[in-house]
């Protein structure tokens, strides 16, 4: 008899640009989106009308994620260069002005921007979000609260936005900076029972607050479509061998959590805290952070926290046919992430003049072709 598959989906969220000035887009994305909706039925709209989503069927195996989320990019790009247009993964969009971007029409779109106004209209940010399956789908919370600790691991792993408006934020992944300003946002608060997360998800329906919990647009939530745990926190992977990493290393996460109850059980104001601090840490510093050990009460290099992590899910790796991906995270730790990636492009092309503009265009130029699988 067989365990849970552990099924998993991943949904990536796509800038698109113009690609003559690599900003907005302007009329030809309306084509763009036309195209995309007739050719590729797991395509939709975001929020704004510079964003295009996808969504994997689920799967049981990294290569199945993996054949879906090239064969949907390769997609996507194809459209982009017949209507002249570039699409790209990444956190932020590196050279984009926030206030020149056109609401999606719809009435869910509408509605969260007539609540939130200015700050939606802010919110010029990709993620990936990964949907894990999980046995027992009333155990959800549980899950919730006791994988919180792994969060700023697995947001280090995929920071891919250093740059808002043209300018170097100094951060890797500034994304969350910018998506923390909408309400609902960040860390789940710490419910003692899925009666509890109910009672409040009812509450705030009642009261007119949100829809349904679709709403709480929180780092990690259990999902309302699908018996899944969806993590939210990573920015959108350029590379899709590292979104296919660390979806990965998330679904082995869940694994371990539902096999060992013990599991980082009882979280206290103190653990939050330090997680808190943690997440700062990997915002800005991606895979060379150094992140605090509760246990050891000091910080220590992000290989270091990581090789920990590894050794936890080793087992389930194994169980899960997941074991690349737990060598694909050391590899981003070694190598470095997108947002290193993007300064390096930067630098580059830049040049003695220090001209900003050429900059930023061979950035988005080089996370289209990475989205792609295009070489240099």
């Amino acid at each position: 008899m067989t365990g849970p598959a552990y099924r998993f989906g991943i949904e990536e969220e796509f800038f698109l640009a113009d690609a003559a000035t690599r900003g907005t887009p302007g009329p030809a994305v309306r084509g763009f989106h036309a195209a995309a909706k007739a050719l590729l039925p797991a395509a939709e709209r975001e929020l704004l009308q510079s964003q295009i989503e996808i969504a994997t069927p689920p799967a049981t195996t990294p290569e199945e994620a993996r054949a879906g989320l090239a064969s949907l990019r390769r997609g996507l790009a194809e459209i982009g260069r017949a209507h002249g247009i570039l699409v790209f993964a990444a956190g932020t969009h590196p050279g984009a002005a926030w206030d020149a971007q056109s609401p999606t029409d719809g009435a869910r779109y509408h509605g969260i921007l007539d609540e939130v106004r200015m700050v939606g209209q802010r919110t010029l940010v990709s993620g990936m979000h990964v949907h894990v399956e999980v046995a027992r789908p009333d155990d959800r919370v549980d899950l919730m609260n006791r994988l919180l600790p792994f969060l700023p691991v697995l947001l280090a792993l995929s920071v891919s936005s250093p740059f808002w408006e043209g300018r170097d934020t100094g951060l890797c992944g500034y994304r969350l900076s910018v998506f923390g300003e909408m309400p609902r946002t960040g860390l789940p608060d710490l419910f003692a029972s899925n009666a509890e997360f109910e009672r409040y998800v009812a509450v705030m329906r009642e009261a007119g607050a949100i829809q349904d919990a679709s709403f709480l647009w929180w780092h990690l939530r259990p999902s309302i479509r699908y018996p899944t745990l969806e993590l939210r926190i990573a920015d959108g992977c350029t590379r899709v061998d590292d979104a296919v990493a660390i979806a990965g290393l998330y679904r082995c996460l869940v694994r371990a959590a539902e096999r060992r109850p013990d599991l980082h059980a009882g979280l206290d104001g103190v653990a939050r805290a330090l997680l808190r601090e943690n997440l700062w840490r990997a915002q800005r510093d991606g895979v060379r952070a150094a992140l605090i050990d509760p246990d050891a009460g000091r910080a220590v290099p992000f290989e270091e926290a990581l090789e920990g992590v590894l050794a936890l899910v080793a087992e389930d790796a194994a169980a899960l046919g997941c074991a690349q991906a737990l060598d694909e995270a050391r590899r981003i730790a070694r190598d470095g992430t997108s947002a290193d990636r993007q300064r390096a492009a930067y630098a580059a092309a830049r040049g003695e003049d220090g001209e900003d503009a050429a900059g930023i265009a061979a950035v988005v130029d080089a996370l289209a072709r990475e989205t792609e699988g295009r070489a240099a």
